[in-house]
């Protein structure tokens, strides 16, 4: 899960953290698809050492697709696994090092959040079930009985419980046995794989991957035959791995994930039929239309582009940010970032809920980091040293946020009583246009509660001799008038 919204908040502040991978694509010849030959220099014009893959990343994709249709069975999710793995080992072309970690039990700080989100995916999949059956018996009454045979397939077909996906279950040791099998296949017949170290650690071993990730780059640092030229690069989804990828201090390191943000309209897919081109809502299980003479271009799906997120260009932001100068003590780069990612805890992750002031979207980082600037020659030094937390001097960062909580609350307090009123305006200005707007003479009659006639005593402009038909005191403006000119045009309307 990671952080919420923090890579979002990260690449708006700071946006030179991020560029796009340039990326190499098979190539068809005569209807033969040749594979990207990954021996080649990288076309990104640097070379990488190790890559690390946490899995959980891939696995969930594949299995469950937003932008297609789910694969049919464990067969083809296996399939869909090797194929994103291997294009991610095509981008990067580790030259020593692949390491694949699967997540194994979860920390206990962690449990009580993974169990409730279990419930809440079992319950989710419950009740698409339950959508499925009651939209295909609608259509089965409409059309008689008779509905298309792929329509009535795919609402047929149970929804595949992502929770499958959890140490101890036998889609585990399938994926664990799978990747065993195609790794020894791919080093023994791929010459980028030749020369690669390859580490694999499934769900047998407790931690996330991402911890077991962490586990071996400290244990490589601690080798007296560690290159500290060494050039990481760890794919996964989660925030979280950009704070663990400053806190592992090394001057070369990447983080390499899917742009999020791309998203392309066209590959929405149904949930309920499996179709694209519409979502639930507007789900009519109609039969689905052949892409092709023979539906084969609706098997060519649009590759979401990736990124690269430069660790170390974001170390240079945040040293530029977290300077104070004279202050009394010497400032220490790799002291101050372990403070900034101590503080990022502060805003929640996945085993510590966020303080209730504090919110990324409300910028309670930058919050934070002006309480720490404020406070640090207070404190007579930093934070944190070697992974242990000094609570005297957290106490200054605490205080400091206590006194500006009242405030936050106030402002979060007029935010959303402004949103509501912007919500209730939009609504009565829509409730509006349908019932007195000009151009709604197919609605006349339908709704009864829309003045047809004006109010007995009140003047209304005839057509001829205005001034002659109407008096002065008719003509003049009256408070009555302005107070109620709402009701006075809903009447003049309807008297058109």
């Amino acid at each position: 899960m990671g952080i919420p919204a923090a890579f979002k908040w990260l690449s708006t502040k700071y946006p030179k953290i991020l560029s796009p991978v340039i990326e190499d694509h098979p190539k068809d010849v005569d209807d033969v698809a040749i594979p990207v030959d990954a021996t080649q220099p990288n076309p990104n014009g640097e070379e990488f050492d190790n890559l690390y893959l946490d899995m959980n990343g891939i696995v969930h994709p594949c299995s469950h697709p937003e932008d297609r249709p789910p694969p049919a069975n464990e067969e083809e999710m296996m399939l869909e696994i090797f194929k994103y793995t291997e294009r991610v080992f095509n981008m990067v072309r580790p030259r020593k090092l692949l390491m694949i970690a699967v997540d194994g039990v979860a920390p206990r700080a962690k449990m009580n959040q993974q169990r409730s989100r279990r419930f809440r995916s079992a319950q989710e999949a419950k009740e698409k079930d339950e959508d499925k059956a009651e939209l295909l018996k609608m259509l089965r009454s409409q059309a008689g009985g008779q509905v298309g045979e792929s329509t009535s397939e795919a609402m047929v077909t149970k929804t595949w419980d992502s929770n499958a996906i959890t140490p101890g279950t036998p889609f585990m040791d399938i994926l664990a046995a799978s990747l065993r099998y195609w790794t020894a296949y791919k080093l023994n017949t791929d010459p980028a794989w030749a020369k690669v170290k390859v580490i694999l650690s499934d769900a047998t071993v407790p931690g996330e991957g991402e911890h077991k990730i962490m586990q071996f780059i400290r244990s490589q640092r601690s080798s007296p035959h560690h290159d500290p030229n060494t050039r990481h690069v760890i794919y996964g989804l989660d925030a979280d791995l950009i704070m663990l990828g400053l806190a592992t201090h090394e001057p070369h390191f990447r983080v390499l994930r899917e742009d999020v943000f791309f998203q392309d309209s066209k590959a929405r897919t149904c949930r309920l039929c499996n179709q694209k081109g519409h979502e639930a809502r507007e789900c009519r299980g109609q039969a689905k239309e052949k892409d092709g003479e023979f539906d084969e271009k609706d098997t060519v799906q649009p590759l979401k582009p990736f990124i690269w997120l430069h660790v170390s260009v974001l170390r240079e932001y945040l040293e530029a940010e977290l300077y104070v100068p004279n202050q009394p003590f010497r400032f220490d780069l790799e002291r101050a970032i372990d403070d900034w990612v101590f503080m990022c805890f502060f805003v929640g992750n996945d085993f510590l809920p966020h303080l209730p002031s504090l919110e990324i979207r409300e910028n309670g980082i930058d919050t934070l980091m002006a309480i720490w600037r404020d406070n640090i020659p207070h404190m007579g030094g930093y934070v944190t040293k070697d992974g242990h937390v000094d609570l005297e001097r957290a106490q200054f960062i605490l205080d400091g946020l206590a006194k500006q909580e009242d405030a936050i609350f106030r402002r979060r307090r007029q935010t959303e009583e402004r949103r509501d009123a912007n919500a209730k305006r939009r609504k009565l200005q829509e409730q509006n246009n349908g019932r007195g707007g000009r151009n709604d003479t197919q609605n006349k009659g339908r709704f009864p509660g829309r003045p047809s006639n004006a109010p007995v005593d009140f003047p209304l402009i005839v057509p001829g001799n205005v001034t002659s038909s109407i008096s002065k005191e008719a003509r003049s403006i009256t408070h009555e008038m302005v107070v109620n000119r709402g009701a006075i045009d809903k009447a003049n309307v309807a008297n058109k």
